[in-house]
């Protein structure tokens, strides 16, 4: 048996978004040339092999990938311990998940993510021809052969996902802090791989949103309460989002949300859209964005798959010059310096789902509107208010202070301290979780 090259690495795990070291169950012998080394078996978890070549496809991985992998024999062997460490872990994970009977990976949600990738990974190429000789040179004998390669990478990874999904729900994932010791560790050995900080800012704001008059919201309720009806009468949801819906994040995919849980969407549309059966229809559902429309098309432990049509209110010129001369007037008492503190006036003022702090959010990552603004001001201070999204039908007024400007530079640590310290408490509690399973299922390494 021979390992994949990285080409055949790239293709089809870098495409499905797989982590350095990638869920290695399902793995295939790719068609041999010539002589067929023997291939070894490197350890057992519960009755799974881990075979030598599935570690050197892991090594292939992380190196094309820009990981640093030493050149000296020693070297290495301590980077394929590493691996097969690793891939043992994620087996240990994998078969806890199936055998958890909540846990469920539907089959069409795994097709569903295998044609995602098989379409981003066609586009990389010129031809349909230069695609396929890209899979034999991969080792795959056809399209199909690779797509239930991807099926089986893809199932394993969302089990994982949904397993630590799970445990977290019933609190026994909990995160365990570490130590400073623990941190200044993790940040001395990768230290070197940090990129430099771009150039990013401070600013707090107070987000003013004209509101619509209460005639608008009557004919508004009452558009959605006329679909409702011609929807509960048999007429095409994805055709009635198309046509009507004021969401164009979704209205072109007639609606469609995507799988969610709860905490991803307002209370007001989650308290519907969670009790509803599948195929079911909802009345129209009051949010600050308007009524809703929704449609519960599948459902699993804790998570849906649903529609909606959205519905606003138009905005008068009246109601948009209202908004404008608020803002102006929390601009101006903010820079009379009187009594209203910041805080205050944005309790009262600001659209509730806008962040009123961003700190240190890189340049790159600023809204047009914003960039345009700010430019390449430096100077802390209040600055004059302007509007976001001025050629939609729902403009913001900006009431906005800048903080400060930092330049590009070097991070240090205290600018990932908060970071590390995330990403090391997940770790230790998944290091804490693996601890016990291993006490629970065989695990055999032999390397």
């Amino acid at each position: 048996m021979r390992t994949r090259p990285p080409a055949l690495v790239l293709l089809c795990l870098a495409a499905l978004g797989a982590r350095p070291i990638a869920a290695q169950g399902g793995a295939r012998t790719p068609a041999p040339t010539g002589p067929r080394p023997v291939d070894r078996i490197l350890a057992i978890v519960g009755s799974k092999p881990i075979l030598a070549s599935q570690v050197e496809e892991q090594l292939a991985l992380a190196q094309s990938q820009g990981g640093k992998i030493p050149d000296d024999s020693a070297g290495r062997d301590a980077a394929r311990h590493q691996i097969l460490a690793q891939m043992a872990d994620e087996e240990l994970m994998v078969q806890q998940a199936e055998r958890d009977t909540t846990i469920k990976v539907t089959e069409q949600e795994v097709q569903e993510a295998v044609e995602q990738t098989v379409q981003n990974v066609r586009k990389q190429f010129a031809s349909i021809p230069e695609f396929r000789a890209q899979l034999q040179a991969a080792g795959f004998v056809s399209e199909e052969e690779w797509r239930r390669w991807l099926a089986d990478q893809q199932r394993r990874s969302i089990l994982q996902q949904r397993l630590i999904e799970e445990l977290k729900g019933k609190g026994k994932l909990r995160p365990i802090p570490p130590t400073d010791a623990q941190m200044h560790e993790f940040w001395e050995a990768n230290r070197g791989q940090q990129p430099k900080r771009p150039p990013a800012i401070s600013f707090r704001q107070i987000v003013v949103v004209p509101k619509p008059d209460s005639a608008a919201r009557a004919r508004a309720l009452q558009l959605a309460e006329s679909l409702f009806v011609a929807l509960r009468h048999g007429a095409s949801f994805a055709d009635v989002a198309k046509q009507y819906s004021a969401d164009s994040a979704s209205r072109e995919q007639g609606g469609e949300l995507g799988w969610f849980r709860r905490g991803l969407m307002v209370k007001e549309f989650e308290d519907v859209a969670f009790r509803l059966k599948p195929g079911e229809i909802s009345p129209p559902v009051e949010t600050e964005f308007g009524y809703h429309i929704i449609q519960v098309e599948r459902a699993q432990p804790a998570e849906i798959l649903a529609r909606h049509v959205l519905i606003q209110a138009k905005l008068s010129p009246a109601q948009i010059a209202l908004a404008k001369r608020a803002a102006d007037s929390v601009h101006d008492a903010l820079a009379a310096g009187g009594g209203a503190s910041f805080d205050t006036l944005a309790r009262r003022y600001s659209d509730p789902n806008e962040p009123k702090l961003a700190d240190g959010l890189p340049i790159a990552q600023l809204p047009p509107d914003y960039a345009k603004a700010v430019g390449n001001d430096t100077v802390p201070g209040l600055k004059p208010v302007f509007v976001a999204g001025a050629a939609t039908p729902r403009p913001r007024f900006i009431v906005f202070e800048l903080l400060k400007r930092l330049p590009e530079g070097e991070l240090s640590f205290e600018d990932v301290k908060d970071r590390i310290k995330d990403a090391l408490s997940q770790q230790l509690a998944i290091k804490h979780y693996l601890e016990i399973l291993r006490r629970t299922t065989y695990v055999d390494v032999r390397f």
